[in-house]
């Protein structure tokens, strides 16, 4: 009924921030099978259980991390300086990367970033071939698991005079990036393009395509076809600053089902420890962390959770009134979009970006960073696993039917995988 209300008072679609607000098949719907006896398990105070992480392999310069986890792009704009800065400090401290995301470099955050890739977005805003050059990997946006099929989103309040001119677009003006890239329809374009920037970068670095899930099987095909070093899908679950409410809901599928369809098409085209899978999308802890790498990921790029370590939605004793800032309590905010972040982290307001310290959010993206790694390797120890990579469909069980179809692996007590013939996994 407020969807209904809000739509005819407006005219127009929603606008929103955060991630789906309805329930779909989760990382809830699985379960780690552990070693008892038929599995040795690894002692965890005496046996070391590996989580060195390469992206792009091929390349003359892999993307090399200490931990299978780093913090996806999320533009200066879309959040703080601050934000940027603390989230860039973490990482490192982690030994892990962070992107740019979309509308170009800030030093500091170049400067502050052990590993960093550098994103090629659809409208070009800010794009830069000498920062280009300073990257360790370079991603090219060519869709988002909250909006599969459309552009990036920046409100015109959040667009502020050293937003716009990184952007070379006039300030106070909603910023929106076009749908697809503007110089190649397919994927033989596609491929020259990653040629191009193979050559500006002399072919030292990676490069990673970022898809939304949508027809992951065939997409991801296509985009092996290409000849990246890397593949990113972003699930349903997948956040974002600024969108339409209606696509957030109604695009894309679930993370559980994209991973296993992504590495499928990875694997049956023989690039298997050639072209790295990364995803992203609803991660909140390591046990989500360590299923999406039993499920085929080779690493996690993570964005609304991080931003949770910097203080998103919490309230502050004494600094934050989110009823009367935002209208809503702490914990239900999703007005991203507005640019009043109350714990000024989505905002560019420099009476709100005082509330967030940046070394001590940085400490909390550390320690946030380290916590998700250490739960992976606890359950991968459990597991019998010397290697977090080491992490395999089999080591899991379906609590539903749904994720057991979309998994393709059994439900729990059962030898039966929902939708294979016979139940049988070694059919599919």
């Amino acid at each position: 009924m407020n969807d209904i209300h809000i739509k005819s008072e407006l005219g127009r679609y929603r606008m929103r921030g955060f991630s789906l607000f309805k329930k779909i098949p989760h990382w809830d719907d699985l379960t780690f099978l552990p070693g008892t006896l038929t599995r040795f398990v690894i002692e965890g105070y005496r046996e070391k259980c590996d989580t060195k992480t390469i992206i792009g392999p091929r390349a003359k310069r892999p993307m090399v991390l200490d931990i299978p986890v780093y913090v996806t792009g999320m533009s200066f704009g879309a959040l703080s300086y601050e934000a940027k800065i603390a989230l860039a400090r973490g990482s490192t401290m982690a030994g892990s990367a962070t992107c740019s995301g979309e509308g170009g470099m800030i030093p500091d955050e170049r400067r502050y970033s052990m590993k960093w890739f550098y994103q090629c977005i659809q409208s070009r805003y800010g794009f830069n071939p000498h920062h280009l050059r300073l990257a360790d990997a370079c991603e090219f946006f060519i869709g988002q698991g909250c909006k599969v099929g459309l552009g990036g989103h920046l409100m015109g309040q959040k667009v502020t005079d050293q937003v716009a001119e990184m952007r070379s677009l006039p300030a106070g003006i909603d910023q929106r990036s076009p749908a697809r890239h503007p110089d190649w329809l397919g994927p033989d374009d596609l491929a020259l393009k990653i040629q191009e920037i193979r050559e500006a970068t002399n072919w030292e670095i990676p490069i990673q395509l970022k898809l939304g899930a949508a027809r992951v099987y065939d997409d991801v095909r296509m985009a092996v076809k290409c000849d990246p070093d890397s593949i990113y899908i972003d699930a349903m679950e997948g956040g974002t600053g600024a969108g339409p409410h209606i696509a957030t809901e109604d695009t894309g599928v679930p993370g559980i089902a994209a991973i296993r369809e992504a590495r499928r098409a990875i694997d049956e085209l023989g690039k298997k420890g050639e072209i790295s899978l990364v995803y992203a999308g609803g991660i909140r802890n390591g046990g989500d962390v360590a299923k999406a790498l039993a499920l085929g990921a080779d690493a996690i790029a993570i964005g609304h959770s991080v931003l949770m370590a910097l203080n998103c939605n919490k309230h502050i004793d004494g600094v934050t009134d989110y009823p009367a800032e935002i209208g809503v309590d702490a914990g239900f905010c999703y007005h991203c979009h507005t640019g009043r972040c109350p714990v000024g982290v989505a905002t560019q307001d420099p009476v709100l970006r005082q509330r967030l310290d940046p070394d001590k959010a940085a400490e909390r993206v550390y320690n946030f960073l380290h916590t998700l790694t250490m739960e992976a390797q606890l359950l991968a120890r459990a597991c019998g696993k010397t290697n977090i990579h080491s992490l395999e469909p089999e080591d899991l069980a379906a609590l539903t039917m749904e994720a057991s179809a979309m998994c393709k692996v059994p439900l729990a007590g059962t030898n039966y995988t929902v939708g294979l013939e016979g139940g049988n996994y070694h059919k599919y």
